[in-house]
């Protein structure tokens, strides 16, 4: 395998030397969940909800929660997805089978902002109402299904839903140096090269619930 390779220079990001390389592959991936709530008005005691626990949105939890945040997991299912959201930092857990989400967040005081990691417009839109006035949904999963929302609850309480793709090289510097001093780590299955096929038709199976390197 080749050793060297050329790049732009405006396109690296400088991996500190106290991550590893499979850390520093995943945690320069969701450089959007860390910009977003960065760049998003706060402070540090407000209500912050991130819609999918797994995936990238694992994550999400640690980064809400390292930058002072009161964090809510929002999944499907107790039990094992419930301590995972609880290890990884967050304050509340809402169970997305059995709890309406908007009322669960409204009960908690209302979130300024939704990461929505998980893909489907109907989860965007059931988190809406959770919000609190001036607060935001940011969308983070992909995918073609329509986010359907009332007027009314956008104009009456100052209310946005926006989307995030992924974030500079210098959003994604930002990310790995927060990422070692905060000490934020990614949920990673290694497997070699050789079984890189096998790695890849789990995924597309949906046999996994974070990532693989």
């Amino acid at each position: 395998m080749p050793s060297r390779m050329i790049a732009k220079t405006s396109g690296l990001m400088s991996v500190p030397d106290d991550l590893s390389s499979v850390d520093a592959a995943h945690c320069c991936v969701p450089a959007s969940r860390h910009s977003a709530l960065c760049e998003t008005p706060r402070a540090s005691s407000d209500l912050v909800a991130i819609l999918g626990v797994g995936g990238l949105g694992h994550l999400g939890v640690q980064y809400a929660r390292r930058m002072g945040f009161e964090v809510v997991g929002i999944d499907r299912g107790a039990g094992d997805r419930a301590e995972l959201a609880k290890q990884l930092g967050a304050h509340h857990y809402v169970d997305s089978s059995v709890s309406d989400i908007a009322k669960s967040l409204q009960a908690l005081g209302g979130a300024t902002v939704v990461l929505a990691t998980a893909s489907g417009g109907k989860a965007v839109a059931a988190a809406v109402n959770g919000l609190r006035r001036g607060g935001v949904v940011i969308s983070l999963g992909a995918s073609d299904e329509p986010i359907e929302l009332s007027a009314f609850a956008l104009l009456f309480q100052s209310l946005a839903v926006e989307g995030a793709l992924t974030g500079t090289p210098a959003a994604g510097d930002a990310t790995l140096r927060f990422s070692t001093i905060t000490d934020v780590t990614a949920m990673v299955e290694t497997m070699p090269i050789e079984r890189a096929a096998e790695a890849y038709a789990r995924m597309m199976a949906g046999e996994h619930d974070f990532g693989w390197f």
